[in-house]
């Protein structure tokens, strides 16, 4: 696309790829697993062209950022100094980060460390760090004991990695669609214990959809098959990791402005973030700005609806000030 430059750094013992556009203050865009920083391509012209300088990284692990094969160097010490030594590298002290799922959390984990190096954050599907006594991948092996749970099948090293390396076109287009507002998403617990994912998944209808062509598909089929799956699977294969550490400020809320972004049909809200959760916001940020909602998304919102998407972004973004 016109406008973007892809560049590297050596961060944190890291080779790390970022996306750049424009000029300004620094917005940072953090994407989740299967995702990659091309999952923002909708937003990075539109916020740069409003003035800001926009950095999309590929995340520990994924895409064409490196990651380590061992699964407890992506617990929250290391992700935090990923995003420190990012903001280092670009010569910045601060930025207004925007995530979804494990970016998000990042995000999250930042604001908690080092506040003075978050302007504000643009949280998209995710609210919070839900509360648990229980760890999450006891919860997950737990529940996977009554029906699939993909958490638990992502635990197990070795498995998913071959599975999905083995079929990636298959695994992207079912999950990019059963995470869409197209299917809903949960119906993958009807399926038994020991289902692997991509039997789980619903099948999907032939591309092109109305948010997702072939050759979009394509580039992430491409990067996976590049990089394997292993990185990303590592986040989760790190999240008792993360949950201890993040025991340190259970009860603390987040100081900077916050905004907050949904989709009406996230698999997210309905099935990990307990009951009502838009009405909890104020439990975990001190500073909750604004919230909204987009109707007929699901958690690929910033696919499924870019328009929408990036204009909340847009207004959060003209209102950080106030």
């Amino acid at each position: 696309m016109a406008g973007w430059s892809h560049r590297y750094a050596r961060i944190n013992d890291l080779d790390v790829h970022y996306v750049e556009q424009g000029e300004g203050p620094l917005v940072v865009l953090l994407h989740g697993f299967p995702h990659l920083w091309y999952s923002w391509r909708h937003q990075i012209g539109p916020i740069a062209g409003a003035g800001f300088r926009v950095v999309a990284p590929d995340m520990r692990g994924m895409g064409r950022t490196s990651g380590p094969a061992d699964h407890r160097e992506y617990g929250v010490d290391r992700i935090v100094g990923d995003l420190v030594g990012l903001l280092d590298h670009l010569g910045e002290d601060r930025a207004i980060f925007s995530g979804l799922d494990f970016g998000l959390f990042a995000a999250y984990d930042l604001a908690h460390h080092h506040p003075e190096r978050v302007a504000a954050l643009i949280a998209l599907e995710n609210p919070f760090f839900t509360p648990s006594r229980e760890s999450p991948l006891t919860l997950a092996a737990r529940q996977a004991e009554r029906h699939f749970n993909h958490i638990h099948y992502f635990a197990a090293p070795g498995v998913a990695d071959r599975d999905l390396a083995a079929a990636p076109r298959d695994f992207l287009r079912k999950v990019f669609y059963a995470l869409s507002s197209d299917y809903h998403y949960l119906d993958v617990w009807k399926k038994p214990p020991g289902t692997s994912y991509i039997d789980a998944l619903p099948e999907a209808p032939p591309l092109p959809w109305t948010w997702l062509t072939e050759p979009e598909l394509e580039f992430y089929v491409a990067e996976y098959s590049h990089s394997g799956f292993t990185g990303g699977l590592n986040w989760y294969r790190a999240m008792d990791l993360s949950w201890e550490h993040r025991k340190s400020y259970e009860g603390r809320r987040t100081t900077v402005p916050y905004y907050f972004l949904g989709s009406e049909q996230d698999a997210d809200l309905e099935g990990w973030h307990g009951d009502d959760p838009l009405n909890r916001l104020a439990d975990h940020h001190a500073d909750v700005r604004n919230v909204r909602m987009i109707e007929s998304a699901g958690h690929m919102m910033q696919m499924e609806k870019p328009a929408e998407t990036t204009a909340a972004m847009l207004e959060f973004l003209a209102r950080r000030g106030e």
